[in-house]
């Protein structure tokens, strides 16, 4: 498959140019035709044959499979969840917290990485420090300060609101130096940047496919490093997380799946096993590629002073200033463009992927 042909897959582009992947994409009739395969196969085929749960479970696994190939990880070194925030708050409540313990967060993150240490500062009398950026650049000196006797840092991969890549490899190695341990929200990388796990070197890593991957809302994942494992003890069980569920006396999964509790729909994880494979047809280096092209060309039209996000490549995440954002989202939409407002920087951001088109940039500019 090329870019294009991605394009002729997804219906609603005839009738906006989008322009919001990073919030959620649009899904490609492929995806959407896997999920309902996967609907009708556990509710008209399975119950005749293997069995609901053996069908179930085997959605899972192969889910499991394809997502743990995708980033480099070992099977086991792999959870479904349910979302990014969802996949956060797995191990922030795995994670055995003392009053004083510290957690390291930037200033660009998510509200998905914000909320569950305000609620341990709250529950647990947790300290969180807040490692400012400028837009989106870290200081490594200042990061190993602020990391100075901290238990975990949190931080995005790639920065939602001005797009740039963080150094989580080199900021791993300093938080690791410092005794914290390192959780990636990894979510607006998967899809338009070849992702590797083990060369970032950090802890954990949490992700979902209804972003750059195209794939449904409801399947997340989540990454734990084997090493990491053994720090984890869930405050929720259920059958999936134990290796048996009708024993006296459980004992947790090895591995991720620990952080798995029961029964959830398996259509999002069918959807999302299209999305993979959708996405490796292209080819993630295409993908980057086109999205770097396409980048360029809309930057190319925004002056220096509105611009927000590096002028050179790095993501196809495009923050540029507005003086009312909410107003010109509103406006841009009544002209048949999707894009969305920040709230800090007061700002509306664009999201750029490989679907979109010269056509797409240039509707886009002229609107600005």
């Amino acid at each position: 498959m090329d870019p294009l042909a991605l394009r002729e897959e997804i219906p609603v582009l005839d009738e906006v140019t989008y322009l919001n992947t990073g919030a959620a994409s649009p899904a490609p009739r492929s995806v959407v035709d896997a999920a309902i395969e996967e609907i009708e196969r556990q509710q008209y085929v399975a119950p005749g044959g293997e069995g609901a749960y053996p069908a179930l479970f085997g959605c899972f696994e192969d889910t499991r499979e394809r997502v743990a190939d995708f980033l480099g990880a070992d099977t086991d070194e792999i959870a479904l969840t349910n979302s990014t925030a969802d996949g956060i708050n797995r191990i922030a409540t795995a994670l055995p917290w003392q009053e004083g313990d510290v957690v390291v967060r930037t200033d660009c993150e998510h509200s998905a990485g914000i909320l569950p240490w305000k609620r341990l500062r709250d529950r647990h009398g947790i300290e969180v420090r807040v490692l400012e950026t400028d837009a989106g650049r870290i200081d490594r000196e200042q990061a190993t300060e602020m990391l100075s006797g901290a238990d975990l840092l949190c931080l995005s991969s790639i920065t939602w609101n001005y797009g740039t890549r963080l150094p989580i490899a080199d900021l791993t190695d300093i938080a690791h130096d410092a005794g914290a341990r390192v959780l990636v929200d990894a979510v607006q990388s998967p899809g338009q940047v070849d992702v590797d796990v083990n060369e970032w070197g950090a802890d954990f890593a949490v992700g979902a496919g209804h972003k750059w991957l195209c794939g449904p809302w409801g399947a997340g994942f989540l990454y734990v490093d084997d090493e990491a494992t053994a720090a984890l003890d869930p405050d929720r069980v259920g059958y999936r997380s134990v290796t048996d569920p009708n024993a006296d006396d459980y004992a947790f999964a090895a591995g991720a799946k620990r952080l798995e509790v029961g029964t959830t729909s398996p259509a999002p994880y069918a959807g999302l096993q299209a999305a993979i494979e959708m996405m490796e047809s292209i080819g993630i280096d295409t993908i980057e590629e086109r999205i770097e092209r396409l980048t360029d060309r809309l930057k190319a039209g925004i002056d220096d002073d509105r611009l927000l996000s590096p002028r050179e490549y790095e993501s196809g995440l495009v923050t540029v200033a507005a003086d009312d954002p909410e107003a010109t989202v509103s406006r841009l939409s009544d002209e048949g463009i999707v894009i969305r407002s920040l709230p800090s920087p007061a700002a509306v951001r664009v999201s750029v992927h490989a679907f979109n088109t010269d056509e797409d940039i240039d509707a886009l500019r002229g609107a600005l």
